[in-house]
């Protein structure tokens, strides 16, 4: 597959990826070459136009790592233009049951499965016969991120076109309202999580969760998710010059 990430969690292996959200193509081209699976170009918490995602979405490729992006909403045009971008993978946020599947599907996947409109523009750094691969290549993951979407998440899954989920861990918490100050919040968490990626493995589909970084990546990796994050170029960013001053007492 050219989707080296999607081929990796088919096969039941973690695919372990990079969000990028400061807008910043340069900041793309240094993380793609590192090694990480996918990269996120995140235009629903970050600072991304049209133009600078089809540009992160070429860095990502020539540094050899698969291009992906969270979208702002559940929008058809959104959506279709990111794909158009270059991204072989979209991310749809706040997905709380199997209609609002559906109109992702639709808008991801070209006839008969969905309704995505023809004429991607911005996909030849792929190579050549992108209509005749784009159904098999492009990942479509939603996000399970509130109590009506936990309650719906079998259902979720079982929409005919949804590759898989990742978990909004956070927004989870708050819409559910889960105090995390408390063990019985942060056990209730931790049960709806999991719960969430037994309705995805029942299903055949691929779990996933956002975390933001190396050790809650490993964790949610034990209890079977394959798609996940390990953490953003802002925090990157800000970790390492904090740890800078910190060096030098300062």
């Amino acid at each position: 597959m050219l989707n080296k990430a999607k081929e990796k969690m088919l096969g039941g292996q973690p695919a372990v990826g990079a969000e990028v959200n400061l807008g910043s193509t340069l900041s793309v081209e240094i993380i793609a070459p590192l090694g990480f699976d996918f990269v996120i170009v995140d235009n629903q918490h970050g600072n991304w136009a049209d133009q600078t995602s089809m540009l992160a979405f070429r860095n990502i490729v020539l540094g050899g790592s698969v291009p992906m992006a969270r979208v702002r909403k559940n929008d058809f045009g959104l959506i279709g233009r990111l794909l158009d971008n270059g991204s072989l993978g979209v991310v749809v946020p706040m997905v709380n049951n199997a209609e609002e599947a559906e109109q992702a599907v639709y808008a991801t996947r070209y006839p008969p499965l969905g309704g995505r409109s023809s004429g991607a523009f911005g996909v030849g750094i792929h190579g050549p016969g992108y209509d005749d691969w784009a159904g098999e290549e492009i990942f479509l993951g939603v996000q399970i991120e509130t109590a009506e979407g936990a309650q719906n998440a079998k259902e979720i899954m079982s929409v005919e076109g949804i590759d898989g989920c990742w978990i909004g861990p956070g927004d989870l918490s708050r819409y559910s309202g889960m105090d995390l100050t408390t063990q019985e919040g942060r056990d209730l968490h931790h049960r709806t999580i999991e719960e969430i990626i037994s309705a995805c493995q029942e299903a055949g589909k691929i779990p996933g969760i956002w975390t933001g970084d190396a050790e809650g990546a490993s964790h949610w990796i034990s209890h079977g998710c394959l798609f996940l994050t390990a953490g953003a170029d802002g925090v990157w960013v800000e970790k390492m010059a904090k740890q800078t001053l910190a060096d030098l007492n300062m």
